[in-house]
């Protein structure tokens, strides 16, 4: 674009000063040179057997210049090479995107080598039997066999799991999962080309190229417009019996309109979704999103909240008295979450929070003991609590389990050795969760499906608390992949947040990523990112998505009408070819106005009660 304006300031500045030879020759060859190259693509997209709008282009510029209208020539080239410029701006970039997938995943490995010191060393170098060492909070590089006695790990981004993992020695870690706050040593079972974590990449990437390709939006009216332009064409050129009619008529029937309409409306819609939180990587996704017809979700991260919060306080019978419960409940909040304040454990926070929530001040503690993965005994208050697992709490005076539902895990809770009781904890569904789904359905979502790593029973009560019907758990990375590849009303959303949704991301019609909390796998590999923690960002990206589209056929409908409208007036002659190219630039005008109306206007209701 920007050569074919020095050349077209050539061209005017040769004509000012009166060489109009040199001006016609050099702008001719330059327009000639461009309908070359044209040509050439041209031919490659037909053997791919597409049908698009660049051949009416070409037939623009090379009757322009058989006639001498060098001039309407380069006005041609240059909305064309303005409207690819637009559309190209706005593409993502998907090589580089999964080229920043490759870059994050581990790079090394601790390697115990015999010695005191540990040896830091590439994670390919990692062969089935090393001795590993995984620091606090660190990725398991691997796949391998935990050496140590126990193991605290976070496999939510791998298998959809929420709630922390507890491992024995002897028992399988996956790569990518994250360790908890104590070292672990691991004997590795895979090199790292055939570990979880590379096998998931080598989804994406499988995925990604298997996804069909989406047709521009303007390639569907190239047919009907290109016949339509060179037959009113022919018919000038035939009663009048003059070449130049014919170029005249061409001239207006550039498919500018086609070309810059939709381009400027999608990159004004993905314009308006960045100021909301929503990054849209490829233009093309605007319109698949706008004839989205199943929504999918995972479950942790995306359809919950993916952080265990406090759902009740169990107390044992005796205690559980109408008039003393609710603050002995908060009494045992209270000294569980000061006890926590010493622990490392995952769910530690989440019990301080809860306490916060009830506004329980925290009691001073002088005195803790941690049980690495069990639990915590602290002194608070002057009372001797003991908080974790049933394993450590067991021997506390009246101790009994706790009835769970699916989902739910138990901290129990012990005073000056009595049990006191047990804090029922959960992963929860998002509280705009249902209003999104709504909101989905009204937008045209017909059918939405839960697709999820986590156990049957638990994903089963999450479907039914949102309002979906169809539901598949404990699902492996390949198994959502499938799934998604034999739904067939289609196009497909897919939402998640985890490494072991990276592939369905990139395996369905569009994928969103929840990516707040920083999933870079799955930010990677999709189409769309929430970058706020709000579910409702992906009722409004559909909402973008429709109106966008909207937007562009509006000025896509336009442009076709004026220039109808003008090859009517071009076959009397009436309008010569410099002239109609300057009135297209009218219509790619109105067009563009029109276009960029996708800068306001989508909003949802689930946006706003969130």
């Amino acid at each position: 674009m920007a050569l074919t304006v020095l050349v077209l300031a050539a061209t005017l500045g040769l004509l000012a000063a009166g060489l109009d030879q040199p001006a016609r020759w050099g702008a001719s060859a330059y327009a000639g040179a461009v309908g070359l190259l044209r040509a050439a693509a041209m031919v490659r997209t037909l053997r791919q057997g597409r049908w698009g709008i660049d051949i009416l282009a070409l037939m623009a510029i090379a009757s322009t210049v058989a006639v001498g209208e060098y001039l309407a020539a380069l006005v041609v080239i240059l909305m064309l090479a303005g409207g690819e410029a637009l559309e190209t701006f706005a593409q993502g970039r998907a090589a580089r995107e999964l080229k920043s997938l490759l870059d994050r995943a581990p790079r090394f490995a601790h390697l115990e080598a015999g010695g005191p010191e540990l040896e830091e060393i590439p994670i390919g170098d990692v062969v089935p039997g090393d001795i590993l060492v995984v620091r606090p909070s660190e990725l398991v590089p691997v796949d391998g066999e935990l050496l140590s006695e126990t193991a605290t790990l976070d496999e939510s981004s791998l298998t959809g799991e929420s709630l922390p993992v507890e491992r024995v020695g002897g028992d399988v870690l996956l790569s990518g999962s994250v360790n908890g706050e104590a070292a672990i040593r691991l004997r590795a079972t895979a090199s790292a080309a055939d570990s979880q974590y590379s096998r998931i990449i080598a989804l994406v990437e499988e995925a990604s190229s298997s996804r069909a390709p989406v047709v521009r939006l303007a390639d569907r009216y190239a047919v009907p417009f290109t016949a339509l332009a060179v037959a009113m064409a022919a018919v000038a050129w035939i009663l009048s019996a003059d070449p130049v009619r014919f170029a005249q008529v061409l001239v207006v029937a550039t498919p500018c309109p086609l070309l810059i309409a939709a381009p400027v409306a999608f990159l004004a819609g993905t314009s308006q979704a960045a100021h909301r939180g929503i990054i849209i990587k490829n233009t093309r996704t605007l319109e698949q999103l706008a004839k989205t017809r199943t929504a999918v979700f995972d479950k942790t991260g995306t359809l919950t909240s993916g952080r265990p919060v406090l759902e009740r306080v169990e107390l044992p019978d005796r205690e559980a008295d109408s008039s003393g419960g609710a603050l002995e409940a908060s009494r045992i909040l209270q000294l569980a979450a000061s006890a926590e304040q010493y622990s490392s454990h995952v769910l530690a926070a989440s019990v301080i929070e809860a306490a916060a929530a009830h506004r329980l001040d925290l009691l001073p503690v002088t005195e803790a003991t941690e049980h690495a993965t069990h639990g915590v005994e602290a002194v608070c208050g002057g009372h001797r609590v003991v908080v974790g697992k049933a394993g450590l709490v067991r021997a506390a005076e009246g101790f009994r389990e706790t009835p769970l539902h699916s989902g739910q895990l138990a901290v129990h809770v012990a005073v000056n050795g009595v049990y006191a009781g047990a804090l029922v904890m959960r992963d929860p569904l998002r509280g705009n969760a249902v209003a999104t789904l709504e909101e989905l359905q009204r937008l045209g979502v017909r059918h939405t499906m839960l697709l999820t790593g986590d156990a049957g029973g638990t994903a089963a009560h999450i479907a039914r608390e949102a309002g979906i019907s169809r539901v598949q758990a404990d699902c492996l990375p390949e198994d959502k992949v499938r799934t998604v590849a034999a739904v067939r009303e289609r196009p497909v959303l897919m939402v998640g947040d985890g490494v072991n949704d990276a592939p369905v991301l990139a395996a369905a019609d569009v994928g969103v990523a929840m990516g707040a909390k920083g999933a870079t796998a799955a930010s990677e590999s999709a189409d769309v990112v929430v970058m706020l923690d709000d579910l409702s960002k992906v009722a409004l990206a559909v909402a973008i998505g429709k109106r966008t589209m909207s937007v562009a056929l509006v000025s896509i409908w336009t442009g076709i009408g004026l220039s109808i409208g003008l090859m009517a007036v071009a076959m009397t002659g009436y309008i010569p070819a410099v002239t109609g190219a300057l009135l297209q630039e009218l219509v790619d005008l109105a067009t563009i106005l029109n276009g960029l109306r996708a800068l306001r206007g989508a909003a949802v209701r689930a946006a706003a009660g969130a």
